[in-house]
């Protein structure tokens, strides 16, 4: 079965706002995140708390699509206890249907099939963006939660597998330097 994301989802832009250096709410943007999606640093709350902002508020399970430049890419919003918003580089996209799971919405949004169509679809000139409407129009094939589970089981260790992979060529790459040098010595 499939279905177009505006009938299961909502979906909304990020908001606009300027971080302090201190504050109550985090202010998610694509730097905050990973080639993969994944966070990549220790985030702080930099934004006030204000009417307009928490409106905006993440819940746990929203997924992040970032939407405009070369970096396209989804994530999933799994820390419900530190309040975070989204930046306008990103939509909000919020699953209103209990058949599908946000990992793997997220799973299919980053597959690389689906980010060729979306960037052959980006408009603009200087940045590159993809629109909401062309993000709406997105079919997405829904198999059994199940088989969604077993989707994301296998990429998380399809994963982990090339990190081990890397791991092991970066203790490999230190052995070989540390044999050379201790063949001049």
């Amino acid at each position: 079965m499939k279905n177009k994301l505006k009938h299961i989802t909502s979906i909304q832009t990020g908001v606009f706002a300027k971080p302090i250096q201190k504050g109550e709410i985090v202010y998610l943007q694509a730097k905050h995140f990973d080639v993969n999606g994944k966070i990549s640093e220790t985030l702080y709350p930099d934004l006030e708390s204000s009417s307009k902002i928490e409106k905006h508020l993440l819940k746990k399970g929203d997924v992040l699509f970032a939407a405009k430049g070369s970096k396209n890419f989804a994530a999933w919003y799994e820390n419900d206890e530190m309040p975070a918003v989204a930046s306008t580089s990103f939509f909000v996209i919020r699953l209103n249907d209990n058949n599908v799971l946000p990992g793997y919405l997220t799973w299919f949004l980053n597959h690389p099939t689906t980010q060729n169509l979306l960037k052959g679809q980006a408009r603009g000139s200087s940045i590159a963006s993809i629109s909401k409407a062309v993000l709406s129009e997105l079919e997405i094939p829904i198999p059994s939660i199940q088989k969604q589970e077993l989707i994301l089981r296998i990429f998380k260790l399809r994963n982990r597998e090339r990190n081990l992979k890397q791991q092991i060529e970066n203790l490999r790459e230190k052995e070989i330097q540390n044999l050379l040098i201790n063949t001049i010595k």
